[in-house]
């Protein structure tokens, strides 16, 4: 008869630590704000303690998702330098552990959601999950360089679960703040891919600058801030904010260009080159979407005080 210890599976020395690693807490925390400016910014009023229960859902949701991405993409991540000290990659976790963490972190958010603020808001939850861990991770990551523009609607989702966690309905607002999001990863993302284009080309993964090349990426980079413009200033055009909003979005999305033109026009050789452009262009796109975002709550409360129209 086969021993216990040869049967039993091997204790692994993860800790608290690394199961929080798995949620991916940087990319959480712009979840998390874009989700709570989302409910700041909608008309209406909220019980702080249901909003606050909307917000730590969306982080729930986003973290398990995370996880789960993690769970399924771990042989990948074990091929590239930026992942590879990731828990489930450096084996200081079993696979089947962050599959169980994610799927608990995944359901409780939705039922908790659904019970505590409303089914609507836990359904958009449900379905940003599932667009995160199954559509983009399993099947678009793998097979098309357009797996970060399709995928990117998994990002867009937060600000719209906090919106309608206040409303209770799906309005021009929210898609637009949708929208928003949508638009800007693509430039996001790919400034990011062209400084660790070896890393998704050793891993087999089809990103953008594998698969086209770095001339397309960066085309394809200031085309996509060019749109994001006209898209981040919409809701002020629409009448759904104000001009302090109006007037940020509009520098905002002036800057993102500027910056991307020096990208859309470098083909210098990649081993003299220190990427700093991309990298200035990577670091402002997180920055722009805190500013944006931070500007549309501003505008809301200074509007709730009557101090500005």
């Amino acid at each position: 008869m086969q021993s216990a210890m040869t049967t039993a599976k091997q204790a692994l020395p993860a800790d608290w630590r690394d199961f929080f690693a798995l949620t991916k807490p940087r990319v959480m925390t712009l979840v998390i704000f874009t989700g709570l400016c989302g409910l700041l910014a909608a008309p209406g009023t909220i019980h702080p303690v249901i909003g606050f229960t909307a917000v730590l859902c969306i982080a729930l949701g986003a973290g398990g998702a995370a996880v789960l991405n993690q769970w399924w993409e771990a042989d990948i991540d074990a091929q590239m330098k930026r992942t590879a000290q990731r828990p489930l990659p450096a084996g200081r976790m079993h696979r089947d552990d962050a599959r169980d963490f994610g799927m608990f972190l995944s359901a409780t958010s939705v039922v908790v959601m659904g019970l505590g603020v409303g089914w609507l808001a836990a359904a958009i939850l449900a379905f940003s999950i599932f667009y995160y861990s199954v559509i983009y991770t399993i099947w678009l990551k793998p097979r098309t360089p357009q797996n970060i523009v399709i995928g990117g609607g998994a990002g867009a989702f937060p600000p719209m679960i906090g919106w309608v966690a206040v409303t209770g309905d799906v309005t021009l607002m929210p898609v637009l703040l949708f929208a928003i999001i949508f638009f800007w990863t693509p430039p996001h993302f790919w400034a990011l891919a062209l400084f660790v284009e070896t890393d998704y080309a050793k891993a087999g993964i089809p990103m953008m600058p594998v698969v086209h090349g770095d001339g397309p990426t960066r085309t394809q980079i200031i085309l996509y801030t060019l749109v994001l413009l006209p898209i981040a200033v919409a809701p002020w055009y629409v009448g759904g904010t104000g001009v302090i909003y109006g007037l940020s979005a509009l520098l905002l999305s002036l800057g993102f260009i500027a910056l991307a033109i020096p990208v859309s026009r470098r083909r210098t050789d990649r081993v003299d080159d220190k990427m700093k452009a991309e990298k200035r262009l990577f670091a402002y796109s997180v920055f722009y979407l805190f500013a944006l975002f931070a500007a549309l709550v501003a505008d809301r409360l200074l509007a709730s005080f009557g101090v500005v129209a």
